[in-house]
C-alpha cells in the first residue's frame, strides 16, 4: 500500500460517508425506466456490479460469486430510493453511502450518484430535483383553545 493509500485508510477507517441528498434527485419517468433495464442488466448474479431493489441500489466492486450470497464482492456504496414520487413512475434518490471500502479505492458520494444516474443520461448536478415547499402553517387557535 503506498502512503496515500494508507492515509485514505486512516482517515476512512470504519466510517461510512453518508450524503442526504437535498433537495432529493428525482429521475423522470422516461430515465427512471432506462435505469431499471441497465441495473438489472448489470445484476451482480449477473455479472454485473450492482443489485438493486425497490428501496437501495448497491454497488459491488465485483460479481457476486453465488447468486444468494456476495462471496468476496466487496460493497462499495448505495443508493437509497423511492419509486412513484413525487410523480408516478419517477424515481426519487435520498441518500447516498459510501463504505470505508468504496472511499479507499476512491469513490465518492458524486461519483456512487453519477454511475447510477448516467444510465438515464443524468449525474447528480443536473439531475432534476424535488420541490421543496414549505412547511405549512400551523392552525389558528379557536376561541376555545384560547380561553
Amino acid at each position: 500500500m503506498n502512503p496515500l493509500e494508507e492515509l485514505a485508510a486512516a482517515a476512512y477507517e470504519d466510517v461510512a460517508i453518508t450524503e442526504v441528498i437535498r433537495p432529493a434527485a428525482v429521475l423522470p419517468e422516461s430515465a427512471a425506466r432506462v435505469v431499471l433495464v441497465e441495473l438489472a442488466l448489470r445484476d451482480v448474479r449477473n455479472d454485473g456490479q450492482w443489485w438493486s431493489s425497490p428501496t437501495m441500489w448497491r454497488r459491488y466492486d465485483r460479481p457476486w460469486d453465488d447468486p444468494e450470497v456476495p462471496g468476496h464482492a466487496e460493497l462499495i456504496g448505495s443508493l437509497q430510493v423511492t419509486y412513484g414520487t413525487p410523480m408516478k413512475y419517477a424515481i426519487t434518490v435520498y441518500r447516498a453511502t459510501v463504505t470505508p471500502f468504496g472511499a479507499l479505492h476512491g469513490w465518492t458520494v458524486e461519483a456512487l450518484c453519477d454511475e447510477a444516474l448516467g444510465f438515464g443520461g443524468y449525474t447528480l448536478a443536473d439531475c432534476p430535483r424535488a420541490d421543496l415547499n414549505p412547511p405549512p402553517k400551523p392552525f389558528p387557535k379557536t376561541p376555545l383553545q384560547r380561553g
